[in-house]
């Protein structure tokens, strides 16, 4: 089951920016760079910012409170053999789960990261400027 809010409401928040804090932060952007070949801003000194085609939140149950980071795609044999051949370093294997195939790789600094294969559908939110262009959309009169 899905809910959505009306599409004025996708107006207010963009997107979600996620950090690594790390003192091997140089290290870590050119991983993310060069080897998971994220596209990029450069906001100057080589400061770089990453973009993502698609985001999204999940809240799960805990004892305490935590955050974490993964990353997923549409088919995990591939983008495993992809990423190894890139020379990314998987921690384990790639294990099934209720939700989703999941494996673990690092990056500069020793971090793990989870890279998952999701077995349900996601949904993407339409993006703002598509709802604008829809509200905007008059039909045409004839002078």
């Amino acid at each position: 089951m899905s809910f959505s809010l009306p599409p004025s409401s996708l107006n207010m928040i963009k997107g979600i920016h996620a950090m690594f804090e790390t003192p091997n932060a140089e290290e870590l952007r050119a991983f993310i760079r060069d080897k998971l070949g994220f596209p990029y801003t450069d906001t100057g000194n080589g400061w770089l910012i990453f973009s993502m085609k698609e985001a999204d939140i999940g809240c799960h149950p805990a004892e305490k409170n935590s955050h974490s980071i993964s990353f997923y795609c549409n088919d995990i044999q591939k983008t495993v053999q992809e990423l190894k051949s890139r020379g990314v370093e998987f921690t384990s294997g790639i294990t099934d789960q209720s939700w989703g195939f999941l494996t673990h790789f690092r990056v500069p600094g020793g971090m793990e990261i989870d890279l998952y294969e999701p077995k349900y559908e996601k949904r993407l939110a339409r993006s703002s400027s598509k709802i604008r262009r829809v509200n905007r959309t008059k039909k045409k009169t004839k002078r």
